[in-house]
């Protein structure tokens, strides 16, 4: 087999005997007919020439003689490319500084992919990250590099190393990495009682200083401290550990009950708390969030923001007086751990493409709905980050702004200052934008004037509240837009959904029955010809069980689902649906010939996602199913596909057997 960059291989590996050669030949380690064979030993594995010579000889090359070996490498190296080696022996490359780099700036999977490691981040104007490739002309990894750099306003700088360095660099960052999670699993299993000895000082906690943005790993492993402060840093750094996305503190009349959502789904984070902690953990967290403590009569909203592993990290805290005390709703905003690119969260090539050519449109109007927590902010930043270029203006309007995107102008809303959106989006039309976000159309005003900036040249990202792409004309419409405004500025919906993944460490393949296909409007003959999936999912004493006897999960621990993936329906406005709308069509009929243009609706893109191994039926019914206005979509659906399977025809619902050869419908 030939490889393509044989040409550059034999730069570095030459036949004739090079000094490093020469020095081996006179310490009388191998003789000339040893160092040849190696030499075109080398050149055919690609396996490294120290390698085969101490295979050869059966000893160790010695120190001084690597030394020299590997300076000769680099050297060769640097010629070859044209751009500087790296030694991180000489240049000091800490396993610490790379694990940074790893966490907070390049995902590991583009690393072994390209064979680059990050090693260090330059504070220069603009700021630059320097990454050492084993090769550094790959054009795809360079691409995809600047990709990922470019929206933080990060550029990138190539040097070169050896396969051996880049092993080694990268094998000690994934030790560093198991050494974590051991760490971080036994950090799980917070020792509450311990915490909660001693709760004397509790009535002089509303006298604590903030702590501004103190490092929560080094907050939880003091050994000082009140008891009730210890434990709020260690709910928060289980949080995060675990990767929630919100935290529930809730008051109730017993005790004191702490959720964790994650994944779209709450679950009991510890056992029930002391009552009589309440309100000091509440008052904790509003001294946190800079908020009034003495106030707790109406709701309040706030910020905290917290140093964690080496990454700046915001807490959205909601706090609301219920029954029994105030409840404490904190959202985590994480931006380090969400990779932008719409790449990354449509899985459907068809949809991708669509969305990616409303996108690059010079104006008009983009909707984005779904309800809340579905990643409506996560797709309209990816789509900023993918038309974030110098030439572009792009400006934002967000309550709160949930990412930091680089080369952006992004504007907090404050109602209590008179700085709304549409004051905002007013504003924004006298700053000359290309691209502007408005983060969430909530009035006929807000409403009005980003269809008018659509109509004069711009492109407007925004969302709205419905349950499918089709139902955000008529709530325009509520709104008091007038259809031909809409018909005229809207390029097209893209309404959406987060459904879990199934693990695919411990996923179970089965087949299911006709009856259970047929509730989800599938042919009983797709049975057997595709493969579906159930989620491994152990209750608390199964999980107990399963890591006493070595054998949980380490991917999802149990939970039978490891992260989310994006359900998404897309309407593209054509010149068919176009006068449907001026003339003020329902939802309905817009949806009927919407999905004869070719649009894939959310349950039949969540049922493809079930077909091809990423989601489950039970995700489907939990998420999509639910949604009301589907339930029409479902039955002409299930009436379809439902059929004899015996003599072929068509059968009713509500059918148990074939009326025409009285074959039960319903059959294993």
């Amino acid at each position: 087999m030939t490889n393509s960059s044989s040409p550059r291989r034999a730069l570095i590996v030459r036949n004739d005997v090079s000094p490093f050669g020469k020095s081996l030949i006179q310490a009388g380690y191998v003789d000339t007919d040893q160092m040849q064979q190696a030499l075109v030993e080398t050149r055919k594995s690609g396996r490294p020439l120290t390698e085969i010579l101490e295979s050869m000889t059966g000893r160790q090359l010695p120190p001084d003689l690597l030394r020299q070996y590997k300076k000769q490498q680099l050297f060769e190296l640097k010629v070859l490319y044209g751009v500087e080696s790296l030694d991180p022996e000489i240049s000091d490359i800490s396993v610490n500084q790379v694990s940074q780099l790893l966490d907070t700036l390049l995902p590991i999977d583009i690393c072994r992919r390209y064979r680059l490691v990050p090693v260090s981040k330059n504070e220069t104007q603009p700021p630059s990250v320097l990454v050492a490739m084993v090769d550094p002309d790959n054009l795809d990894a360079q691409d995809d590099l600047n990709r990922i750099l470019r929206p933080q306003g990060i550029s990138l700088q190539r040097m070169v190393i050896t396969l051996e360095d880049y092993q080694r660099l990268i094998s000690e960052y994934l030790d560093e990495q198991l050494k974590r999670s051991k760490e971080a699993e036994a950090a799980k299993s917070v020792d509450v009682k311990g915490v909660l000895e001693d709760l004397d000082s509790l009535d002089s906690l509303q006298d604590a200083p903030d702590d501004g943005e103190a490092d929560l790993g080094e907050a939880v492993n003091e050994a000082g401290g009140a008891p009730v402060i210890k434990l709020v840093n260690k709910i928060l750094a289980k949080a995060l550990q675990e990767g929630v996305s919100d935290i529930h503190v809730e008051p109730q009349e017993d005790y004191l009950r702490i959720r964790f959502r994650k994944d779209g789904v709450l679950r009991q984070a510890f056992d029930p708390l002391p009552k009589k902690i309440t309100a000091a953990v509440s008052a904790r967290f509003k001294i946190m969030a800079d908020l009034d403590i003495a106030e707790r009569r109406i709701p309040q909203d706030g910020k905290i923001r917290r140093m964690f592993q080496g990454r700046k990290v915001d807490f959205r805290v909601s706090t609301l007086p219920s029954r029994y005390g105030e409840k404490v709703v904190l959202r985590i905003l994480d931006n380090s751990s969400t990779q932008l690119g719409l790449d990354k969260l449509i899985t459907d090539p068809q949809t991708l493409q669509i969305v990616r050519e409303m996108a690059s449109r010079p104006f008009g109007l983009i909707l984005v709905t779904g309800p809340t927590g579905s990643g409506k902010s996560t797709t309209l930043y990816s789509v900023l980050a993918e038309r974030n270029e110098p030439g572009v203006n792009i400006s934002t309007a967000e309550d709160p702004i949930e990412y930091s995107l680089a080369g952006i102008t992004q504007v907090q809303v404050l109602r209590e200052k008179g700085r709304d959106f549409a004051s905002i989006l007013r504003s924004f039309l006298r700053q000359d934008p290309d691209i502007i976000l408005v983060g969430e159309t909530r009035d006929t005003e807000t409403a009005k004037t980003a269809i008018e900036a659509a109509l004069t040249g711009h492109l407007v990202l925004t969302t709205l509240h419905t349950n499918d792409a089709a139902g955000a004309i008529p709530r325009l419409d509520e709104m008091g837009v007038e259809p031909f405004m809409v018909s005229g500025a809207l390029l097209g919906v893209l309404a959406q959904r987060l459904v879990r993944r199934v693990c695919d460490e411990c996923r179970i393949p089965y087949y299911p029955s006709s009856a259970e296909l047929a509730q989800f409007g599938l042919a009983a003959g797709s049975e057997g010809e595709v493969t579906f999936y159930k989620a491994n999912t152990l209750t608390p004493e199964g999980i107990a069980n399963a890591r006493s006897q070595g054998t949980l999960c380490q991917k999802c621990n149990g939970v039978g689902y490891k992260g989310r993936v994006g359900v998404y329906e897309v309407m593209q406005i054509t010149e068919r649906l176009q006068p449907l709308i001026s003339e003020g069509a329902n939802a309905e009929r817009i949806k009927e010939v919407a999905v004869e243009e070719g649009m894939t609706t959310l349950l039949a893109y969540s049922l493809n996602l079930v077909q091809q191994g990423y989601t489950t039926l039970e995700e489907v019914e939990r998420v999509t199913l639910t949604d009301s206005g589907l339930e029409a979509e479902l039955k002409a659906k299930r009436k379809s596909s439902l059929t004899c399977r015996t003599c072929g025809a068509g059968l009713e619902p509500e059918w148990l057997d074939c009326p025409y050869c009285m074959t039960p419908r319903f059959h294993d």
